[in-house]
């Protein structure tokens, strides 16, 4: 799916927003998409190189069936080099033409599963899931049928032509936004920040609930003025989108970085509610941060300890208390 031969010799890869120009035996930067006689194959699909059950809460995802659970699973590539991913052996390895590990795993396989163990909900997660679009899309439709919902956990890099493909299938999404600084961006990720933003409003546009997370890495993209234009461009999406704010730790190639002061992503809160946020919360904090309290009245509705949910108070889809609008999928 989502390719155009250009000659003899080449294929232009349309599924995220790098847009490949892969030669003859050659993979995309994703390092799972090959150029074979001018056809474009996905080398994982039906690959999967991790899976298991997760809390909603650990995708994270807030406001989209608090303390129900997710099958989560994913393959090996990704169409990011960000230096400081925590699953790089999984995203990095098949890079440029390493070997495509995982076992071999159905759609229907990975529905019955999701089912067998009382899961609400499949996560198509730990590596991108843009870059095994066709496997997620066959097992998307599979589990909305057997009355699954699908969530994606992605860099938001998808083309539009993707994106609205698997829409009609996709309940919910957590999109990174790394940074607000298209150098950021260049550097780190090997990527740009624009195509992200635009990912980011069209799942709003279609429907999809959607929540945002953001890494905050010291010298990197801590600073005030980036954390308030990220918050700032939440807000214009809509003051109901949460907000999740996160300590880094060293990884990867940023092992000798220091993990992120406490007090950073705490200030990121309190600059996410000035500009009129309703939602913010906080990531690798244990015990602050963590629950949803009504936006109008302040009662504590949802509250969380780490991934789990000890106590629900939203009513249907309001505040138990004062009866205001909480936004999400109860």
């Amino acid at each position: 799916m989502f390719y155009e031969k250009q000659d003899e010799d080449s294929v232009e890869c349309n599924l995220c927003s790098h847009r490949c120009m892969i030669l003859e035996g050659s993979r995309g930067l994703c390092g799972v998409r090959e150029n074979r006689n001018g056809t474009l194959y996905s080398l994982v699909y039906g690959r999967v190189a991790s899976r298991g059950v997760d809390p909603i809460e650990k995708k994270p995802l807030f406001h989209f069936y608090p303390g129900s659970k997710a099958y989560s699973f994913g393959t090996v590539g990704c169409n990011f080099k960000c230096e400081n991913c925590q699953n790089w052996e999984l995203s990095q390895s098949p890079k440029p033409d390493g070997p495509i590990t995982g076992e071999n795993v159905s759609s229907k396989e990975i529905v019955k599963v999701a089912k067998n163990l009382g899961c609400g909900s499949i996560a198509y997660t730990y590596s991108e899931p843009t870059i095994f679009m066709e496997y997620a899309y066959e097992t998307a439709k599979i589990a909305v049928k057997q009355g699954l919902k699908n969530v994606f956990v992605t860099n938001g890099y998808a083309t539009e032509k993707a994106i609205k493909e698997i829409a009609p299938y996709l309940h919910a999404v957590n999109i990174d936004l790394k940074s607000f600084d298209d150098e950021f961006y260049r550097k780190n990720c090997g990527a740009r920040l624009e195509p992200v933003l635009e990912t980011i409003r069209l799942h709003k546009k279609l429907g999809v609930w959607t929540e945002v997370t953001t890494l905050i890495i010291p010298g990197l993209n801590d600073s005030m003025e980036e954390l308030r234009k990220i918050a700032e461009f939440i807000k214009e999406l809509g003051e109901e989108t949460p907000w999740h704010v996160s300590r880094f730790y060293p990884a990867y190639m940023l092992i000798d970085f220091p993990p992120t002061p406490v007090e950073t992503p705490r200030k990121a809160r309190e600059i996410g509610y000035e500009e009129g946020l309703r939602y913010v919360y906080l990531g690798n904090v244990p015990g602050e941060g963590e629950n949803t309290y009504c936006h109008n009245c302040g009662e504590p509705l949802i509250e969380r300890t780490g991934y789990m949910v000890n106590r629900n108070r939203v009513s249907g889809t309001e505040c138990s208390r004062c009866g205001a609008k909480i936004e999400g999928v109860f």
